[in-house]
């Protein structure tokens, strides 16, 4: 199978993807998914562009397809429990939850690592200062 995914004669829709996705899951196999040649294949891994310019500390989304995650500066500093929208330039939306625990960590520079919520048969996991 993994020929037939390198070979540019059987490309996927995204449709197809997700389907082919969902049944590799059920079945039980592990998907990699790895970046397209030439350099249009998504964002690359790393942390989600920040949009506030630095007014907050912003996530690494995995398998992102443009989504972004920022928690603001003031966010941070009132250390309430908070619901991230995390769509960005995603097509779909997602939410991220943090408990107030979670967003005094995360102000003190702590890895918090959270999940998603799960939109369009997928999640994605959320990683701040990782």
């Amino acid at each position: 199978m993994l020929d037939e995914l390198e070979s540019s004669e059987s490309l996927l829709d995204r449709r197809e993807f997700t389907l082919q996705l969902v049944l590799a899951v059920l079945s039980g196999a592990t998907v990699t998914i790895l970046p397209a040649c030439g350099g249009g294949g998504g964002n690359p891994p790393g942390p989600s562009p920040n949009p506030g310019g630095g007014n907050g500390i912003a996530g690494t989304v995995t398998a992102n397809h443009g989504h972004t995650a920022t928690i603001s500066n003031a966010q941070l500093s009132e250390g309430n429990s908070v619901r991230l929208d995390i769509r960005g330039g995603a097509d779909h939306p997602h939410t991220v939850d943090l408990t107030a625990g979670q967003v005094m960590q995360i102000a003190q520079r702590e890895r918090v690592s959270v999940e998603s919520s799960n939109d369009v048969a997928h999640t994605h996991t959320v990683i701040f200062n990782g």
